[in-house]
């Protein structure tokens, strides 16, 4: 297969740098953009040295996959139409404004052998690249993730603004069903919530707590995974990831324990036990870039997407167990 012909709708602050590094993505060749504002496709376009469309079906009739960054209210309907199109999509999170509007996408996708990618993009961050090689079992999950105050993002709550990141991740690692939520969040300087904490039960007993503010003084990303043996911390911000664990012949925690040094040993009745410590630095990779490679290595081999329109479904699910949680509670408190 020759290169993957994409284009870019909606190339707004994000879309504009989807755009760019396309430019950078060995398997796809940037053949246009297209944007409501017409100024504005035109200087990405001229700064790119690519087509501004002047309509989404024009444009759909030159490319085989599309790259969404639209706002979310939007997400369906250009979708739908680009996948009726022949095309495969990558749609920015959350996928879609409802959940029934995820489910038409993906049952059209499956039924006409089409690929859609969900841009969670945590799932490519170094933090969480650097577990590959590690087994993670979770017994419980502190998730913190905080951000300064910005306009752009307050047409909808926290919960899908910034939580939804970690919802993603915690459903990817648990893999088990939530089976109890409760949840709080309060509006403090938008219409929306703008900060929240929901604590989330799973079937297999996994425990997940998560704080998501988009009124901080600093920002921090960062979540913390205890398991059997091990409690694993990273932090996205940075991409770093450290381990302080008990090695264990019939299941190593890590990959390598050359890197890890000991902080000393532990009464475990007739044996004592070593704790260890390791930090893995970051990969220096572009999450972003990865994100796009992944996108149109999927499509080029016939292969499932890194982040599925099912994932993106399930962590809309859970964001909107989480929404309804909080508007019971504040009827409750009330």
């Amino acid at each position: 297969m020759s290169k993957i012909r994409v284009a870019v709708i909606g190339v707004g602050h994000l879309g504009k740098i989807h755009a760019k590094l396309y430019k950078d993505v060995q398997d796809a060749e940037l053949c246009g953009i297209y944007d409501a504002d017409e100024k504005q496709a035109a200087e990405v376009a001229r700064v790119l040295e690519v087509t501004a469309y002047g309509s989404i079906k024009e444009l759909l009739d030159e490319v085989d996959a599309v790259n969404i960054v639209t706002p979310t209210i939007s997400h369906h309907s250009i979708a739908l139409q680009a996948l009726q199109a022949g095309c495969d999509v990558f749609l920015e999170k959350p996928i879609t404004r409802s959940e029934s509007e995820a489910r038409e996408l993906l049952d059209y996708a499956q039924k006409n052998g089409r690929i859609i990618q969900v841009g969670h993009i945590e799932r490519f961050n170094p933090a969480l690249q650097s577990l590959k090689e590690i087994e993670v079992r979770p017994v419980f999950i502190e998730a913190h993730r905080l951000a300064s105050f910005n306009p752009r993002g307050t047409d909808v709550a926290v919960i899908l603004d910034l939580m939804i990141h970690d919802l993603d991740l915690i459903l990817h690692l648990v893999k088990s069903k939530p089976s109890h939520v409760s949840a709080s969040g309060v509006g403090v300087i938008s219409p929306t919530i703008d900060i929240a904490n929901a604590r989330i039960e799973f079937e297999n007993g996994c425990v997940a707590n998560i704080t998501a503010s988009r009124i901080s003084a600093k920002k921090m990303r960062k979540m913390r995974i205890f398991q059997k043996n091990a409690y694993i911390s990273l932090d996205f911000n940075d991409g770093l990831t450290e381990l302080f664990y008990i090695p264990r012949k019939e299941d190593p925690v890590l990959a390598n324990e050359g890197l890890a040094y000991s902080l000393g040993q532990i009464d475990a009745g007739s044996e004592k036990k070593e704790i260890k410590y390791t930090r893995i630095d970051p990969p220096k990779i572009n999450p972003l870039l990865d994100e796009l490679r992944s996108f149109t290595h999927s499509i080029k081999n016939n292969l499932p997407p890194a982040v599925s329109a099912r994932d993106g479904l399930r962590a809309l699910e859970l964001a909107n167990v989480i929404l309804s949680k909080i508007e019971a509670h504040k009827h409750k408190s009330g």
